[in-house]
């Protein structure tokens, strides 16, 4: 009988996919760039056939965009769209935070989101905006992560990307960086007291908060008051 299971390695494809994910969603590729099979190919020293593979696989997630007899382009999103994938990651984020609170495990990940707040604070208190959305994506991470559920993180790997898309414009929007602190630091303190209503309540809030910033529908100031 078989004592070890078959070591799994990641795929070529999916590394070049997670390197333009990761590249998207940190603007070095920018919304509306036209991806160029040979000079990707040459950056990256691959073949063009798992680059192919890769860059499918980003545009079946809906993060870039194929266009016939003009090639294949970073999406550029519409405030529609914006709207769409912040329901998609409340979504998403709820789903996860009743999942954990299932298995009992609020506590544990309350304090796996306290030390990433933490990091959040002392980026703010330095002005590190860059340092401030790594931490706020870290977070968003951990706590979908922390579910378990396959199918969930991936989806929230390409929400993600989308909403580390909006980031620059997003930072730009609160005075004080602080406010973001207190927002996640609230969700995990919910997670702590097992209080399913009250997390789902204070995602959605944090949710609308930076909707409401993005696309300047003014009641951002009374969401955090």
């Amino acid at each position: 009988m078989a004592i070890f299971e078959p070591v799994v390695r990641e795929s070529t494809p999916s590394i070049i996919a997670g390197k333009l994910r990761t590249a998207i969603g940190r603007g070095q590729i920018p919304a509306g760039s036209q991806l160029v099979e040979t000079e990707l190919a040459r950056e990256l020293g691959v073949s063009r056939g798992p680059l192919r593979e890769a860059m499918q696989r980003l545009t079946q997630e809906g993060l870039l965009i194929s266009i016939r007899n003009r090639g294949i382009f970073v999406i550029t999103m519409t405030e529609e769209e914006v709207q769409d994938m912040y329901v998609a990651r409340t979504a998403v984020e709820r789903a996860a935070a009743e999942l954990i609170l299932q298995k009992d495990g609020g506590k544990d990940i309350a304090a796996q989101l306290s030390r990433v707040v933490k990091a959040m604070k002392k980026a703010a208190d330095k002005a590190d905006l860059d340092a401030m959305s790594e931490a706020d994506m870290e977070y968003h991470s951990t706590l979908v992560a922390a579910a378990e559920s396959p199918r969930l993180s991936r989806m929230h790997n390409t929400l993600l990307t989308e909403t580390r898309m909006c980031l620059t414009a997003l930072e730009q929007r609160y005075p004080d960086p602080h406010t973001r602190v207190g927002e996640h630091q609230a969700i995990a303190d919910a997670l702590a007291k097992d209080d399913q209503d009250l997390v789902g309540k204070l995602l959605i809030r944090h949710m609308d908060d930076a909707l409401d910033r993005l696309t300047g529908s003014g009641s951002a100031d009374a969401a955090t008051a």
